[in-house]
């Protein structure tokens, strides 16, 4: 019997809501070198550590409302929730442009618009699990996961591009308020193509039925799209369960990774390798272009175990295991990046180095994420994701303040800063397995919510 297929058309919705989230995200790291040139070069005069405040507050706000993002999306539901979550972004993305030079105002404008920025993950994965069965989750997630690495790709050419045709003084405000305009477009096909299962008319019963062929007794009555008074969770509750620290624990070690290749990958290929903003477009291109990879390959490695008959959290965990091993290529980004000894090919060797690591963490993210569905109800899925979110976001500030601090210390020989960066990256994934693993150890659905 034919299944249908129109999961997928939703997958791919979250997709490009989910480039929108990064390429937004992602343009204020290519605006770096413009923010910290000396005023009396046409710059704004910020240090590293004052680029790192405006990008860690955004983290900050993000972490917070995240929680909160989830909670909501559980009760007004994730049509509505996400699509709220994408206006706010963009809206503030948009008025990053009329910051000017001021730290203080680009603080307050981008934490804002971190405050939008935070419904988008708790919103997707609730809608993963609503509209896929356990063993396509994280293929799932790896698919709509991998809009966070074409949102950076794009913004590493576009930005640039807006800087070169519209000049830096107006390049860099258009750079905003064309990205955060693009978000308004993806409102009309979410509105026209979306509604949970159980109300979308254009969903086959055969369809429907694959989607919820797994559901067991503690997942037995999806949320879906539906605010349902009795199916409040408090998070007091949901914080008394080992599930919900792992997840935590997961997130706050390793998401800050990624935020740390977000937004300083451009600032160490130009201190490591001397290189223009115009030729940083292309290797960050290509280290996001290789994620795409992972994030979609890496969610597919347990479905080859669930296929061979495992139980769906030991070849989660298996996945996970294997994934955590590739950042430990990070350890030699600087060895093969040492100019001196490999010359012109030395940046070559890093930047290859540094597609593992990035593929191998958005591997890690897309099975990560689909720890929460795996063991939660559909009616906690958000604000589970939400907790682990203000988790990663901690992270986030940790690593970022550590990243501008170091490269200000050692102003003189970036090198060191970002060889011990490129350290704590390498080892952060087998830690949080390890954590992860220690609190629960093997499958432990919840079944008291």
């Amino acid at each position: 019997m034919k299944i249908g297929k129109y999961r997928w058309t939703i997958a791919t919705l979250l997709l490009f809501s989910t480039t929108i989230n990064y390429m937004d995200r992602q343009v204020i790291s290519y605006l770096k070198e413009h923010f910290c040139t000396p005023v009396e070069k046409g710059g704004f005069g910020w240090t590293n550590t004052d680029f790192a405040y405006v990008t860690s507050f955004f983290t900050a706000f993000y972490a917070g409302i995240t929680i909160v993002a989830g909670w909501v999306i559980d009760k007004i539901g994730t049509k509505l929730g996400l699509a709220l979550s994408l206006i706010i972004w963009s809206v503030f993305g948009m008025l990053n442009a009329l910051a000017g030079s001021t730290v203080a105002l680009h603080i307050v404008i981008r934490s804002l618009f971190g405050i939008g920025e935070a419904g988008n993950f708790p919103a997707s994965i609730k809608t993963v699990a609503e509209w896929f069965p356990k063993k396509e989750r994280a293929l799932a997630t790896g698919v709509f996961n991998s809009g966070s690495n074409i949102g950076a790709m794009i913004a590493s050419l576009f930005v640039p591009w807006c800087l070169i045709h519209f000049g830096v003084d107006l390049g860099w405000k258009m750079a905003y308020i064309i990205t955060g305009g693009i978000g308004f477009l993806w409102l009309i096909f979410w509105f026209a193509l979306y509604n949970s299962p159980s109300k979308h008319k254009g969903l086959t019963k055969s369809e429907f039925d694959y989607i919820h062929s797994d559901d067991i007794a503690v997942h037995a009555a999806p949320s879906e799209d539906v605010p349902i008074n009795n199916q409040k969770v408090s998070w007091s509750k949901l914080f008394k369960y080992r599930q919900t620290w792992a997840f935590f624990f997961g997130k706050l070690l390793t998401d800050g990774i990624w935020w740390f290749l977000l937004f300083w990958l451009p600032d160490y290929l130009k201190k490591q390798f001397g290189m223009t903003s115009h030729e940083v477009m292309w290797p960050t291109f290509i280290v996001y272009g290789t994620a795409i990879f992972g994030s979609v390959f890496g969610g597919s490695i347990p479905m080859f175990f669930i296929n061979k008959g495992w139980e769906t959290y030991r070849a989660r965990m298996t996945a996970m295991l294997l994934i955590a091993v590739f950042p430990l290529i990070l350890l030699s980004t600087q060895f093969f990046g040492n100019v001196e000894k490999f010359g012109a090919n030395a940046s070559i060797m890093a930047i290859a180095v540094i597609c593992v690591g990035a593929a191998a963490h958005q591997a890690w993210s897309a099975n990560l994420f689909t720890t929460v569905s795996d063991m939660f109800p559909k009616k906690a899925v958000g604000s589970v994701v939400g907790i682990g979110g203000m988790a990663g976001g901690i992270g986030g500030v940790l690593v970022q303040q550590l990243a501008g601090r170091l490269t200000d210390f050692y102003v003189a020989t970036p090198q060191i800063a970002y060889g011990i960066m490129f350290f704590i990256c390498a080892l952060s994934y087998l830690i949080a397995w390890s954590f992860m693993k220690f609190l629960v150890p093997r499958f432990s659905p919840i079944s008291d919510l």
